[in-house]
């Protein structure tokens, strides 16, 4: 018999940026700066909530950008909806959250934990995501792809 907890895994992507973690910090807590580098490439984002404490609660839509793109969207065809709760603000050091997708694609559910570390390093901020307990609908090439992307955008939005 299969566990199914036993099908979770941990993607994680690093990347040193250009700015110090106060910067990179209020980038990710404001919604306007997050809405701007957070969709990975190919997509496009919008904030339908959000309130930046422990225990705040934010949804995003996620829409890709065309109809040419190589995976579907979790809630619909072109897109991913996204709910999620803050589950840890450490100013400057670290953000943790809880994330699900609205989806009816049981391989898109479940409750993914995201980590995003900041270090203070010579060259700027170690920024550091990982993702626990990332849903088996999401493939890990487009996973690893998506948060590289993501790290690139909050880069030049930050640098």
């Amino acid at each position: 018999m299969t566990n199914a907890s036993s099908k979770k895994r941990t993607d994680s992507a690093s990347r040193v940026i250009k700015a110090s973690p106060e910067t990179i910090y209020k980038a990710f807590v404001d919604p306007g700066s997050l809405i701007s580098w957070l969709p990975p490439k190919g997509m496009k984002g919008h904030i339908n909530e959000f309130d930046a404490r422990a225990g705040g609660a934010y949804q995003m839509s996620l829409t890709y950008v065309g109809t040419d793109h190589s995976t579907q969207g979790k809630t619909s065809e072109h897109a991913d909806v996204v709910k999620g709760r803050f589950l840890e603000f450490a100013p400057n050091e670290r953000i943790v959250q809880l994330v699900e997708f609205e989806s009816e694609d049981p391989v898109f559910l479940g409750e993914m934990i995201m980590t995003w570390t900041l270090a203070a390093v010579p060259e700027g901020t170690m920024v550091t995501i990982v993702c626990e307990n990332v849903p088996e609908g999401i493939r890990k090439e487009d996973h690893d792809v998506g948060l590289r992307s993501t790290l690139e955008n909050l880069a030049a939005y930050t640098e």
